[in-house]
């Protein structure tokens, strides 16, 4: 293998890892956003939720 066609594989692995990487990094930020909205929906739907204690026996 001639150096020219070392130096290119070496660049092309790098892009994938780069582009891998991105792909990662978009992806958990739409997680944390839909894990955000979720919580505001429930926050929403249940307001008195955790506020009081059944404690009849």
């Amino acid at each position: 293998m001639d150096i020219a066609a070392l130096a290119i594989s070496m660049k092309q692995a790098d892009l994938m890892q780069t582009v891998s990487l991105a792909v990662t990094k978009q992806s958990m930020e739409f997680q944390e956003q839909s894990i955000e909205q979720l919580i505001e929906v429930m926050d929403v739907s249940h307001p008195t939720l955790g506020h009081t204690i059944d404690v009849s026996i």
